[in-house]
């Protein structure tokens, strides 16, 4: 008969065993949420050409491609290594350039290279000027690493000059992607097919950066953007952590730069290597949410609709471009991703649908008091540039009189009206917004989630 204490020894003993065997066959279970986000991303690539058919369409998607590439590959510097770079656009635009020589090679039959395999090369170009410039840029971090960066941008746009055989000079370096053999019956002439091609790519390289944000190097690249004395202190060299990182930025940059060669078959240094391109893709990396790992995806398009859809629809499209910019870091410095998963989180708890009538407002009102900005803005755009053209002007379906008092009245009325129910609603959202955040810490220490 086992006494008390003969039971105790003979659990305590058999449980390390127990612990062992539980450990053996622990299994980590899929993240089925993870799988489907993937799989609706490779729909919407296969999907989105068949859905938006225009030309103009295509060209979109195409150039939306190859600059979620390049924006997830500046977030890897500013969202994950907290590194503001004001040069990024020197590993994309030179991998852009090298890609472009290989294609004339490879064109020429000088060299055996497919078509397919030319954004690797842009890679290969951008990585080798990541690792001989980033040794240095690396060296600082901060605002020093930030000037250093804008100099070696300047830098290299003006060299863009002094190597004619190499940039090409004012009018680039062109080229024909139609070479060689087919790819599985693909000439790459049309352009749904480069659009496959850039999907391909962009699906690739998007996996491979979001698996690098999981390596030993991307969460030591987070820890030194959170506190770089202490990875010092536990005996990393946060140096070569941020050069290592850039490098492997320098690459994925490279190849959305040799997409770009592809997609366009000219490269301009104007166009490619200048630091206002650089500070595209910081503004959009930044507006569509650095700190999340989907928000330059959201900025890539932002961009594109940007740069084709809003410069065409007004010449002040810049304007508008930096009152945004200016909002978003007053009052959403964490971008619109930070925006929807704010929002995701009220969801969760199921308060999201106290808001929507707030959000409604809001909407309905911020639409009559930018209708009443961009009318003043458009008619003082058009009496400075278009005056030759006439006094009237078309906007949003109207014939406004840009000399006439009634239309400048209307617009006033517009942003007044408009700027004052905003202003109402928005008092409304804050209040109802912190009670809703008040109710959610409440559940949230007791345990609940609905």
């Amino acid at each position: 008969m086992n006494t008390p204490s003969s039971t105790l020894s003979a659990n305590k003993t058999a449980t390390p065993a127990a612990a062992a065997s539980s450990a053996a066959y622990r299994f980590k279970p899929l993240n089925i949420g993870r799988f489907v986000v993937w799989a609706l991303f490779v729909l919407a690539l296969v999907v989105a050409p068949h859905v938006f058919t225009s030309s103009l369409a295509l060209t979109m998607l195409s150039q939306i491609g190859y600059l979620i590439i390049i924006c997830l590959s500046y977030n890897i510097l500013l969202g994950q290594g907290g590194m503001l770079s004001f040069g990024h656009a020197v590993y994309t635009g030179l991998g852009s350039f090298i890609a472009i020589h290989a294609m004339n090679k490879a064109g020429a039959g000088d060299w055996h290279i497919p078509l397919v395999l030319i954004p690797i090369i842009g890679g290969l170009g951008g990585m080798f000027f990541a690792i001989l410039l980033g040794y240095v840029t690396t060296k600082k971090s901060g605002t020093t690493f930030a000037m250093i960066t804008l100099g070696i941008g300047e830098l290299v746009a003006s060299m863009a000059l002094m190597f004619p055989e190499f940039f090409g000079g004012e009018g680039g370096i062109t080229s024909d992607r139609v070479y060689g053999q087919p790819f599985f019956g693909m000439t790459f002439g049309p352009g749904i097919e480069v659009y496959y091609l850039i999907a391909a790519y962009c699906f690739v390289c998007t996996a491979l950066m979001f698996a690098f944000t999981a390596t030993p190097l991307g969460r030591m690249l987070n820890a030194v953007r959170d506190n770089p004395e202490r990875v010092e202190f536990v005996g990393y060299n946060t140096q070569r952590v941020r050069y290592y990182s850039f490098i492997i930025a320098g690459f994925f940059a490279g190849i959305g730069g040799g997409l770009a060669a592809i997609n366009f078959e000219i490269i301009t240094a104007v166009d490619s290597v200048s630091v206002l391109r650089s500070g595209g893709y910081l503004l959009f990396t930044f507006l569509g949410g650095a700190t999340f790992f989907f928000g330059p995806i959201i900025g890539a398009v932002l961009l594109v609709f940007a740069s084709i859809l809003l410069s065409e629809l007004s010449k002040a499209w810049l304007l508008y471009l930096g009152l945004v910019f200016m909002f978003m870091v007053m009052y959403a410095p964490g971008g619109i991703a930070s925006l929807i998963m704010m929002n995701l989180r009220v969801a969760k708890f199921g308060k999201l649908k106290q808001l929507l009538p707030t959000y409604a407002a809001l909407t309905v009102t911020a639409l009559v008091g930018v209708a009443g900005f961009a009318a003043m803005v458009e008619m003082i755009y058009h009496l400075q540039l278009n005056a030759a053209m006439g006094d009237n002007l078309h906007f949003m379906g109207l014939m406004l009189d840009t000399r006439g008092i009634n239309s400048w009245l209307g617009a006033l009325a517009l942003l007044l009206v408009g700027g004052a129910l905003f202003e109402m609603a928005r008092r409304r959202f804050v209040r109802q917004w912190s009670q809703i955040q008040e109710d959610i810490e409440l559940k949230t220490k007791r345990g609940e989630t609905q």
